[in-house]
């Protein structure tokens, strides 16, 4: 697993991020998570089949239909599904496979790692952004409100 040095280094020098099973519906872990990196400053390509678009970003059916180059390589699959994912990573020159938190696939981190990509496993990239460059509240989102007014009770 990745040090810290190792984690804010991928975040800091990737920008260009594929999510793998990005979901368009607003309450999803993947949809929130990527969001997060497009509001900070990272470019985002939805990777999933059953859209058209997602967060005002064409989205393909498969990695190796994108026409740019990916820095990382973020899956949000079961851990059982990884391995094609893995080896796509592979094929169009990723960076780094980042399986996200509750994903682990050793044949799959062993392919990336021998073909010389970083991998992060059981992380999520909007958790570990937040902790590491100092945009996490006491909930872990950003809320981007600031007040020091107390909560008003109300007497019933």
């Amino acid at each position: 697993m990745p040090d810290i040095t190792t984690l804010r280094r991928i975040l800091r020098e990737n920008k260009t991020i594929a999510v793998v099973g990005l979901s368009a519906k607003w309450h999803r872990p993947s949809y929130f998570a990527a969001k997060y990196l497009q509001e900070h400053g990272y470019r985002v390509i939805p990777v999933n089949p059953n859209y058209d678009e997602i967060l005002g970003e064409k989205c393909y059916a498969k990695l190796e239909d994108i026409p740019e180059s990916v820095d990382v390589v973020d899956v949000f699959q079961r851990s059982d599904k990884v391995i094609p994912y893995a080896e796509s990573a592979i094929a169009i020159g990723a960076k780094v496979l980042w399986l996200q938190l509750g994903v682990t696939n050793e044949k799959a981190e062993k392919k990336a790692k021998l073909a010389g990509l970083d991998v992060v496993v059981d992380k999520c990239m909007k958790i570990e952004h937040a902790r590491l460059f100092g945009c996490i509240n006491f909930i872990g989102v950003n809320t981007k409100v600031i007040s020091a007014k107390r909560a008003q009770w109300l007497p019933y």
